[in-house]
C-alpha cells in the first residue's frame, strides 16, 4: 500500500502543522511508503519551496520507506505527453526507478496504445505500471493481460472505485488516492486477499467501495478536498486545514456525506460478524 497523499492547505497557504500531523499519523499505518507530488498531491501546482517542504515532512516521518515522486512541473507533465513517451520514460529511468502511469484523462493521463506500453515495459528501469482508469474495467483487464507477459514487472492498482476487484485481477501493489485516508482499512483489505481470507476480503471490499463512492464522485477534481475532509473527520488533521486551492468549490452538504462515510466505515470495520 502506497497512498497518494494530498497536501493540507488553509486558503492558499500550506498548513505546515497539519502536514506534520498527517505525516506522523501515516507513520503508524501499514504502508510501504507514500506518493508525493502526484495528481492527488497537486505536484505540478506547488512551488519549489512547497514541494521540498512536503518531501522533507514525509522523508522525516517515514525513514527507510518508499517515496514515489510525481512529475514536479507542468513542463515535465507536458513532456510526458509528447510524441516520444518511451524516450521520456527511458530518460527518467536513467536517474531513478520509474513507475509508468496509465491514468484517466481528467487526471492528466494518456491512453497509450499496446505497442507503446510494450516498449515502456521492456525498459529495464521501468519497474511496473500504475493503472487508474476510474471506471473502465475493460481497460484495466486489457492492461492486466498485457503486463502478464512481463512477470518481473509490477501491476500497481490505482483503481479507487474497484479496488478489491483489481486485486483479484492481478494487481500486486496499490498506489491509490483513496489510501490517503482510512489507510489501515485498505491495507487490511490487501492483507485479507493475500491470506485467502475471502470472507473478510469481501466484507472489507464493500466498506472500501462505499467510502470510494463518497469521495471519488463528480466533480472528480473534488476528490482531493474530500480526502482532506475525510482526514479531518477521522481526527488526523484540523478541520480548518482542508482547502484545495486548485479544486472546485463543493457544497458543504458534501462534507456531511464524507463525514458519514468515515463514521460508517469505522463502525462497519469494528462490527465484524
Amino acid at each position: 500500500m502506497i497512498p497518494a497523499v494530498p497536501v493540507p492547505f488553509r486558503g492558499d497557504a500550506l498548513a505546515a502543522d497539519a502536514q506534520q500531523d498527517y505525516a506522523a499519523w501515516m507513520a503508524g499505518q501499514q504502508v510501504a511508503g507514500v506518493a508525493v507530488w502526484a495528481h492527488t498531491g497537486r505536484g505540478p501546482h506547488l512551488t519549489s519551496e512547497q514541494r521540498h517542504q512536503v518531501l522533507a515532512a514525509w522523508r522525516a516521518a517515514l525513514p527507510g520507506k518508499v517515496i514515489v515522486a510525481g512529475a514536479a512541473s507542468v513542463a515535465m507533465a507536458r513532456e510526458a505527453k509528447a510524441d516520444d513517451p518511451v524516450g521520456y520514460h527511458a530518460a527518467l529511468s536513467e536517474v531513478l526507478p520509474v513507475i509508468a502511469f496509465y491514468l484517466y484523462e481528467a487526471a492528466g493521463g494518456v491512453a497509450y496504445d499496446n505497442p507503446t506500453l510494450h516498449a515502456m515495459l521492456e525498459l529495464p528501469g521501468v519497474i511496473g505500471i500504475k493503472v487508474a482508469t476510474l471506471d473502465s474495467v475493460m481497460t484495466f483487464q486489457r492492461l492486466e493481460g498485457l503486463i502478464r507477459e512481463y512477470p518481473e514487472k509490477l501491476l500497481i492498482t490505482g483503481e479507487d472505485r474497484f479496488f478489491g476487484y483489481s486485486l483479484t485481477m492481478g494487481a500486486r501493489a496499490a498506489l491509490v488516492g483513496m489510501g490517503a485516508a482510512l489507510t489501515n482499512l485498505q491495507a487490511a483489505l490487501i492483507e485479507a486477499f493475500h491470506a485467502d481470507d475471502f470472507a473478510q476480503f469481501v466484507r472489507l471490499s464493500g466498506i472500501c467501495d462505499r467510502f470510494a463512492a463518497a469521495t471519488f464522485t463528480a466533480p472528480m477534481e473534488g476528490y482531493v478536498r474530500r480526502l482532506l475532509w475525510a482526514l479531518a473527520a477521522d481526527g488526523v488533521i484540523p478541520e480548518d486545514a482542508c482547502d484545495d486551492p486548485w479544486g472546485p468549490d463543493l457544497p458543504l452538504v458534501e462534507r456531511d456525506v464524507v463525514r458519514r462515510a468515515v463514521r460508517d466505515a469505522r463502525s462497519a470495520r469494528v462490527s465484524r460478524p
